[in-house]
């Protein structure tokens, strides 16, 4: 059996935050701002795998008003969100995501954010499609006001 789910999640960038994307720190002045270390292609990618397997969200598993989630690097979470999928007998089939942003270019980042989720989860880098896009100018992305990120997972029962 194979079943799909899709993922969304956005922050608002702000100074004196780091900005994590993918697993891995990007070089820029400003950061994403929210309870965990706020990674949104983390997060979206998540909320896929929870919502295939039909296992409510990442808010549910992992709220933003507990202190043990406080700050917590989102490979944490990809992680034990890949063991929650595995007690109902799912493992990866594929991740398509889409970071939107203004900037930073996303693109020269993708290969090793693809490396780093494959090692969080276990995979083959190739079961993660990454790919980055602008929203051309228009809305809270195109003001560099804040980023988005969208994700399409793939899951199969384990044999």
């Amino acid at each position: 059996m194979i079943r799909v789910g899709f993922g969304f999640d956005v922050h608002r960038l702000v100074p004196d935050r780091e900005l994590w994307m993918g697993g891995i720190l990007i070089p820029f002045e400003r950061g994403l701002l929210g309870h965990s270390d706020a990674d949104v292609l983390i997060h979206a990618i998540c909320d896929a795998l929870l919502g295939a397997a039909n296992m409510r969200d990442i808010g549910y598993h992992f709220p933003d008003t507990s202190d043990e989630t406080l700050g917590m690097d989102s490979k944490i979470i990809l992680k034990k969100t890949i063991a929650l999928i595995a007690i109902k007998g799912y493992r990866l089939g594929n991740i398509d995501a889409t970071i939107c942003a203004e900037r930073p270019k996303m693109n020269p980042h993708i290969p090793e954010m693809q490396q780093c989720l494959a090692d969080v989860i276990g995979c083959d880098p190739d079961q993660i499609s990454i790919k980055a896009t602008t929203t051309e100018r228009l809305g809270f992305t195109g003001r560099e006001e804040g980023i988005s990120a969208y994700a399409v997972a793939l899951i199969e029962k384990s044999l």
